[in-house]
């Protein structure tokens, strides 16, 4: 008998603002976290920022105009296309609930995060998560990237879509997931196998390690399968966000339907 998962302890992903066309659209447009307030820079123009100024109007926020010089205070000085909105926390659904929504799907699709620690990892992950179609990207609680401002304007607004959903420990969750079916496979440059060798069916997870050392011991022995991509040339590895999608994308090309 399997010592039951330690699932999150919290279910929220906090931060202060949201900036960025693509990821203040998605916000307005989704409705899962109240939006505080927010700014736009004072004489801005485009289709896109006049599409938000609607939106946000649409939703009762009375939208705020100031000058470049505040908005970068806001953003603390990074890329925001002219808009900022201060957000409340965005509710995230247990790890309970994703076990529930695989134990009745048949063939999703989950991405599991072991010690990734740049928030624009992060972001870009997640924006590949969404593209090719996840249930949710699962990460442990500690030594990982926070849902940062930053990780969201990384995402291309998907940070407001996708699930993300944190652990206490990662490898616990990992045999929970098997004990529901799914086929667990990490992303190691030293697999075994490649990906354009398996034919995946049935619900599969993704697992892919940190930036630096790759999959932990621990996350590394639950997996079914050590997969490598197949690669030409001298490059030992890939940046891991990049191996995301390629990942992801393996499995969507090669996916078996029963």
């Amino acid at each position: 008998m399997t010592e039951p998962v330690t699932h999150s302890e919290q279910n929220t992903a906090a931060t202060d603002f949201v900036y960025g066309l693509n990821p203040v659209l998605a916000l307005l447009a989704d409705h899962q976290r109240v939006v505080e307030s927010i700014t736009f820079l004072k004489g801005g123009h485009g289709n896109r920022l006049q599409e938000a100024i609607e939106l946000a109007r649409q939703r009762g926020l009375r939208p705020h105009f100031a000058d470049r010089s505040t908005l970068d205070r806001l953003s603390q000085h990074a890329v925001h296309q002219g808009v900022v909105a201060r957000v409340g926390v965005r509710r995230q659904p247990s790890f309970d609930d994703i076990l529930d929504r695989v134990q009745q799907a048949t063939d999703c699709l989950l991405v599991l995060l072991d010690s990734i620690e740049d928030p624009r990892n992060l972001g870009a992950v997640i924006r590949s998560a969404e593209a090719f179609g996840a249930m949710a990207v699962i990460l442990p609680r500690d030594r990982t990237a926070p849902l940062s401002a930053v990780a969201v304007k990384a995402s291309a607004g998907a940070g407001e879509r996708v699930d993300v959903v944190r652990v206490i420990n990662l490898a616990r969750a990992i045999v929970e997931l098997q004990d529901r079916g799914v086929q667990v496979y990490g992303l190691e440059a030293e697999g075994a196998q490649t990906l354009d060798t398996v034919a995946f069916s049935g619900s599969v997870a993704l697992v892919l390690g940190s930036e630096g050392t790759g999959l932990r011991r621990l996350t590394r022995e639950k997996c079914d399968a050590l997969l490598a991509i197949p690669m030409a040339g001298g490059v030992g590895s890939l940046n891991v966000a990049v191996a995301a999608g390629i990942g992801l994308y393996a499995v969507r090309c090669r996916r078996v339907v029963s």
